[in-house]
């Protein structure tokens, strides 16, 4: 009988399991009910698809990333395992399909939002599944005292009733003790079982700046730290903007957003990843399932709301193990601005009343209709209709969907999906009596093959249009004909934000609104951000203790080089870095000198350690750069 490392060898080409997947694995495979807490990019998904890959039966896999459910489905695809999403923007009869195929077929993984699990056609079709495993990502949804409750996630637990003998596995990269108890309670853990890796991360070095002129220290920053990075901002418009700014000052940099295409999304991203562009400044959109090993900083120019969201982005630094960096610049306004937001996150209740009746009018919706509609939405065109804030709205999207009412997906692309309607006596008649499309029926058939009739495939109109030498607008004016004739289901590819009518449309007056579990999250969201300015404010402890203590993890150790770290080594004056000091000094009090030649004047044999003190030098403004981006004296 194959063991997991011969599964992860066969699918994965890996000899050997990361520390603590293995203990996860083997965990699961003895029907334990598991909590595995994993920090960013420490292979959360193998712990859960090899125990599924050696067990009989379907793995349903619970996220609410639907903008990442098709990447992962695609990547098990590519090894050789059948997977398949489901989201609320197929058609009914692609849905239908999918589900018979988890039944009948020979599905491994299936990938759902946890709004799917409570519809009427999946309770039924579960029923008759034989499900192997039970896993469910981000579980820290599942608590309202994490940083991104989910109430559809409180229902998972529902369906382990239809399927009472599956284990569940639920993963995290980030919860504090109250919510790893509550994500336990919740999804009904037969005995409280926890894997757990240290959240300290050995190569990665934190430090925060508190600078008034935050764009000429990011300069400094990326002069003096070679190699990849990620620049962080808040607003889609200062993406653009920072991107310019490192562009005119030598440094190759893009920018990314949830508000770009599809295709601007995955060529910005495949640049980055191929090292073609070195510094992407993008929102919190951006980073979420990128396996790129060598990023050496990522840098925070807005703060983040809580210390969950700061250490899942700063992780994103140094995944291959080499020495990176985590640096967050700020001023006091940047503080001011994150408690100004909060009062926008937590609209009034009239708003958010007024906002859903609009919602309702511009689709409209009737009430008790609309349950699992999915609608292209651009706030903007919205807001505008009924003179709203864009921003505003925004937050009553979030607020909406916290209670379960609406699903809203900023970054959301669907690639063309195909399918027969018929057999294949039918569809050879059609042919015969309708010439005009059997070339397209012939091309369709030849590059994607008989699976067509028995499933939904992804299609490429431009790919027909080549073959065929025609244009694509007439190659989906011809499909769209095929569907008015009943011959194929044809869903045409999805660009535009999606926003979902999860439960049906409610009379405003009686909109179910957790009045008493909004306030308490916003309670709880007022303490995450003073854990945040605590974080910024505390220049005495070590940065990956303050960390660890956050997040229920005790270290009496220091990490040595975060910036409070290297800063109380500063203090102890160190002979030999005093030296430094003063050749550095000494040489730049001469002549304007670029930071590569002094280090190759001085030529030390550690060049990081002289590069560390080149940056305490320039943070204590004993140096600063000129116009040329040489070092030189301050006030020279």
């Amino acid at each position: 009988m194959a063991k997991p490392v011969d599964i992860l060898s066969q699918y994965w080409g890996h000899p050997a399991f990361r520390p603590g997947q293995e203990d996860i694995v083997n965990s699961v495979l003895a029907g334990d009910d598991v909590l595995a807490l994993l920090p960013t990019g420490g292979g959360k998904s193998i712990c859960f698809q090899v125990p599924a890959m050696m067990r009989e039966g379907i793995c349903i896999v619970v996220t609410p990333l639907i903008a990442l459910m098709q990447d992962q489905v695609d990547q098990l695809n590519k090894r050789g395992i059948k997977a398949i999403a489901i989201n609320a923007s197929m058609s009914p009869k692609e849905i239908d399909i999918k589900l018979d195929n988890c039944v009948y077929g020979a599905v491994k993984f299936l990938y759902v939002s946890p709004e799917r699990l409570k519809t009427d056609l999946f309770r039924a079709r579960l029923a008759n599944m034989k499900v192997g495993l039970l896993a469910i990502d981000e579980a820290h949804c599942i608590s309202q005292w994490g940083y991104d409750f989910r109430p559809s996630y409180l229902e998972i637990a529902e369906i382990r009733e239809v399927i009472p003998d599956v284990n569940i596995i639920a993963l995290t990269a980030t919860a504090t003790e109250k919510v790893k108890v509550d994500i336990q309670e919740k999804l009904l853990f037969k005995k409280q079982h926890v894997f757990q890796k240290s959240f300290a991360r050995d190569n990665l070095s934190y430090s925060v700046r508190r600078v008034e002129d935050k764009e000429r220290k990011l300069l400094e920053v990326l002069k003096n730290v070679m190699g990849s990075a990620i620049v962080y901002v808040n607003t889609r418009k200062a993406t653009k903007e920072l991107a310019t700014l490192l562009y005119k000052n030598g440094i190759s940099a893009d920018y990314y957003h949830a508000g770009l295409s599809y295709e601007d999304r995955k060529d910005k991203q495949q640049k980055w990843q191929n090292n073609k562009t070195r510094v992407v400044v993008a929102t919190n959109a951006f980073g979420m399932g990128i396996d790129k090993p060598d990023v050496r900083i990522v840098i925070h120019m807005s703060l983040t709301q809580d210390l969950e969201s700061y250490y899942q982005e700063a992780g994103r630094a140094g995944r291959d193990q080499k020495k990176a960096y985590a640096l967050i610049l700020y001023n006091d306004a940047d503080v001011k601005e994150l408690n100004e937001k909060l009062k926008l996150q937590y609209p009034e209740l009239t708003l958010i009343k007024r906002t859903y009746q609009c919602l309702a009018n511009y689709y409209k919706l009737a009430v008790g209709s609309g349950t699992d509609q999915s609608f292209d939405f651009d706030i903007h065109e919205f807001s505008e209709s009924y003179q709203l804030n864009h921003l505003q709205v925004y937050y009553v999207l979030k607020k909406l969907e916290e209670e379960g009412l609406i699903l809203f997906n900023e970054s959301f692309h669907q690639p063309s999906q195909l399918n027969f309607n018929v057999d294949n006596k039918a569809l050879y008649e059609f042919q015969i009596a309708q010439g005009r499309f059997d070339p397209l029926i012939k091309t369709i058939l030849r590059v994607y093959g008989g699976e067509l009739f028995s499933n939904f495939l992804k299609i490429s109109e431009n790919q027909l249009a080549r073959q065929l030498e025609t244009t694509e607008r007439k190659i989906v004016e011809a499909l769209n004909a095929l569907v008015g004739f009943g011959i194929i289901n044809y869903n045409q590819k999805k660009d535009k934000p999606q926003l979902t009518f999860v439960q049906q449309r409610f009379a405003v007056e009686s909109l179910p609104l957790n009045v008493k579990r909004l306030k308490e999250r916003e309670e709880n969201a007022k303490s995450k951000i003073e854990g945040v300015t605590k974080y910024l404010a505390n220049d005495h402890q070590c940065r990956t203790a303050q960390l660890l203590a956050y997040f229920g993890e005790t270290s009496y150790d220091h990490c040595g080089i975060c910036d409070v770290c290297v800063q109380q080594k500063k203090s102890g004056h160190v002979e030999h870095l005093e030296q430094y000091r003063l050749q550095i000094d000494h040489i730049i009090r001469e002549e304007p000198i670029p930071v590569e030649v002094l280090v190759d004047t001085i030529n030390p044999p550690n060049k990081e350690e002289l590069l560390e003190l080149v940056r305490e030098m320039l943070d204590a403004n004993e140096m600063t750069y000129d116009d040329q981006w040489r070092l030189v004296k301050a006030g020279r």
